[in-house]
């Protein structure tokens, strides 16, 4: 019996003794690669400044809507939208179209027409 643990033991100390010994190797690459995501839309367009933002009036905004020319969309907090919105106005808040303006679900076909007030 004392042989059976002595053997036992011998080799659970050569399991610690191995699985401490362990070098764990450096990386191969001491930086880290960032890939930007490429977008297909030319920059041309894109406004500067919040000044070169183009403006559109209520009357300009609900008449394209009711044609089905544009999609309106709400970038406040959810709380603001359903507390009152513009009727007929989907809820994308402002950080989510900040964040990942690729994976919205919007018809880019369409004028998309947004507001935070």
């Amino acid at each position: 019996m004392s042989r059976k643990f002595s053997v036992l033991f011998t080799i659970w100390m050569l399991i610690l003794a191995t699985s401490a010994c362990n070098i764990q190797t450096a990386p191969t690459s001491g930086r880290t690669q960032v890939i930007e995501p490429v977008s297909t839309q030319s920059n041309e367009d894109l406004p500067f400044s919040e000044a070169e933002v183009p403006r559109v009036t209520a009357e300009e905004a609900k008449t394209a809507f009711d044609n089905g020319e544009a999609i309106i969309v709400d970038v406040r907090g959810a709380e603001a939208y359903e507390t009152n919105h513009v009727a007929g106005a989907i809820n994308i808040q402002l950080g989510e179209i900040e964040t990942n303006p690729e994976g919205l679900n919007l018809d880019k076909d369409q004028w998309i027409i947004t507001y935070c007030t």
